[in-house]
């Protein structure tokens, strides 16, 4: 092999490895729910050194979604696993929900959870990708 093209190998997998990392960053979960399933999506917190600072349940605000999705919020005590938390804290699992279809379709799933904590309001949001069947 050249120099050369021991280069253009090197420049190509950079490039490929590049793309990947890219591809990874941006990648969104999927979920596929039939007609009158409920999943349950993730949990929701909020938490301060491990302690609730939550008042109440947060708002669900959904601001794109295909037709027949709906979220409610299961109220529950909850392991905050991305702070590292040893005990459950009272929050609750995000449960979506698909009714009324009639097709098998796929869409944008975004919404908004509005918290009231300790410390004054609080938001966050994310966004699915969801497949529906009949």
């Amino acid at each position: 092999m050249t120099a050369r093209s021991a280069r253009n190998v090197a420049v190509l997998l950079i490039a490929t490895a590049g793309f990947a990392i890219n591809a990874a960053a941006n990648a969104q979960q999927r979920f596929a729910v039939k007609n009158g399933e409920s999943i349950d999506t993730g949990v929701v917190y909020w938490v301060s050194n491990c302690h609730s600072i939550m008042v109440g349940l947060p708002e669900i605000e959904v601001l794109e979604a295909p037709p027949g999705v709906s979220l409610s919020i299961r109220a529950e005590p909850v392991l905050p696993r991305r702070q590292g938390c040893a005990a459950k804290v009272p929050g609750g699992t995000l449960v979506m929900t698909a009714k009324d279809v009639a097709e098998p379709t796929e869409g944008k799933l975004v919404y908004r959870l509005k918290y009231q904590t300790k410390d004054g309001p609080r938001q966050g949001s994310n966004t699915f990708m969801v497949s529906l069947f009949p």
